[in-house]
């Protein structure tokens, strides 16, 4: 495949300012994305911090599996309190040992699908500040809504698959709404979590590490684009890409091919550089911080789920 290599030069990664947190953010919504699918969201002054990873390697090996593309951007040493830290699901690029390990001192909870929970306690966070979810389940953290929300996908950390659940998230305020997919192919739940939650000031919407033999473990950038507008969310800000290399496409493809399906939808898109703060109501000026390497666009590899109608 085309540009397969990961990056030959260091990235333009913001070394995220701790003082930033102190001040909060003028719209009511902030989010900082901190490589791959973390963010920290701020959002009418409750923080939330999404799919922590700050370890070196996706992988349950210490020297081997996917390593980061560059450190993370801000220490778990400086991250401002929290009023929760929630996860997706139990792969090794969202649930990290060393990382939660790391987080089990933050006094918050600690909110999760269903069975994921017994990896947070194994690993020493205490079970009263554990809250495991399923979907459409709906739990109050500070004045926010945090709702569970369906995604297509699987579960393991070995060879079971599926004993543990995955899912979205929906933060929901009183006049601000943020929608995070996780990992999810294209399906029709999409449209419920619209229908029910939007519309959204901005969809954090996986795009990257697909590949047309599993269409249906990742939604790829045009049908992450249709998911966004299925979601109703304003705003697309590109998770799952940039940070580790987990499949057979160049690392830069996911965010081209995204940006040239958002502008045949004429859906508006953000794209951070890691570390970087927006607010999606005053997304920065589009600018292109990756490299310029060859890419196959959808024509040469089209991802297409089974889910699609």
């Amino acid at each position: 495949m085309l540009g397969k290599r990961p990056p030959v030069r260091a990235l333009p990664v913001v070394a995220t300012d701790p003082a930033l947190f102190s001040t909060p953010p003028v719209s009511g919504l902030r989010v900082t994305w901190l490589g791959h699918s973390t963010a920290l969201v701020e959002l009418e002054g409750v923080r939330v911090l999404l799919d922590p990873m700050w370890g070196p390697r996706a992988s349950p090996l210490r020297h081997f599996g996917p390593a980061r593309f560059y450190a993370p951007p801000l220490a778990i040493r400086d991250l401002p309190r929290l009023d929760a830290i929630v996860f997706s699901h139990d792969h090794y690029d969202h649930l990290d040992e060393m990382t939660v390990t790391a987080l089990r001192g933050f006094d918050c909870p600690f909110v999760a699908p269903l069975g994921v929970g017994a990896h947070l306690e194994y690993w020493g966070v205490p079970a009263g500040r554990i809250v495991e979810m399923d979907w459409w389940e709906e739990q109050g953290i500070g004045g926010l809504t945090l709702a569970c929300v369906p995604a297509r996908h699987f579960s393991g950390r070995d060879l079971r698959r599926n004993a543990t659940l995955w899912c979205g998230w929906v933060l929901a305020g009183r006049e601000r709404r943020l929608f995070y997919s996780g990992d999810s192919s294209y399906f029709d739940g999409f449209r419920a979590i619209g229908s029910r939650y939007g519309p959204f000031d901005a969809g954090l919407i996986e795009c990257g590490a697909y590949d047309p033999t599993w269409p249906d473990v990742h939604l790829g950038p045009e049908q992450a684009v249709r998911a966004c507008e299925d979601s109703r969310a304003r705003l697309f800000i590109p998770m799952h890409w940039g940070t580790f290399d987990l499949a057979m496409h160049g690392w830069t493809e996911p965010v081209e091919r995204l940006l040239v399906a958002a502008k045949a939808a004429g859906l508006a898109v953000a794209v951070p550089r890691p570390g970087q703060s927006l607010e999606p109501s005053m997304p920065p000026p589009m600018e292109r911080w990756w490299p310029e390497v060859r890419w196959e666009g959808v024509g040469q590899t089209p991802i297409r789920s089974t889910g699609i109608s």
